[in-house]
């Protein structure tokens, strides 16, 4: 399970650095996209440090399970968040992807706390 845990860790965070990296640089479909959502701006910088947060607690999770595991939990609530703004917003396109990340978020969950 542990091996299963590092890839998708691994995977997760590739996913994590790139959606952070659309944040800082604020391409503009992302900024009509949190536009439309309902999210100021300002948010941008703030989701794109919490997304590398994340990523590095997944990865130093690899050595410090409990790490992994919190790290897990605050993306799970991160996109639990963002299903929430999708479909508050009547965004249903944008709701299922955030759904399939919080699904992997509590799988991550799972597998490091099965491997501590």
């Amino acid at each position: 399970m542990f091996i299963t845990y590092a890839i998708l860790a691994a995977l997760m965070s590739v996913v994590l650095l790139a959606s952070a990296s659309a944040k800082f640089t604020r391409p503009k479909r992302l900024v009509d996209q949190m536009s439309t959502l309902g999210l100021p701006y300002r948010m941008l910088p703030f989701l794109g440090v919490a997304q590398v947060a994340g990523a590095a607690g997944l990865i130093i999770g690899l050595w410090r399970g409990p790490l992994g595991i919190a790290a897990a939990v605050g993306l799970t609530l991160y996109f639990i968040g963002a299903v929430a703004a999708h479909l508050r917003a009547g965004d249903h396109k944008g709701a299922p992807p955030a759904g399939v990340l919080t699904i992997v978020a509590v799988v991550l969950i799972a597998l490091r706390a099965a491997t501590l």
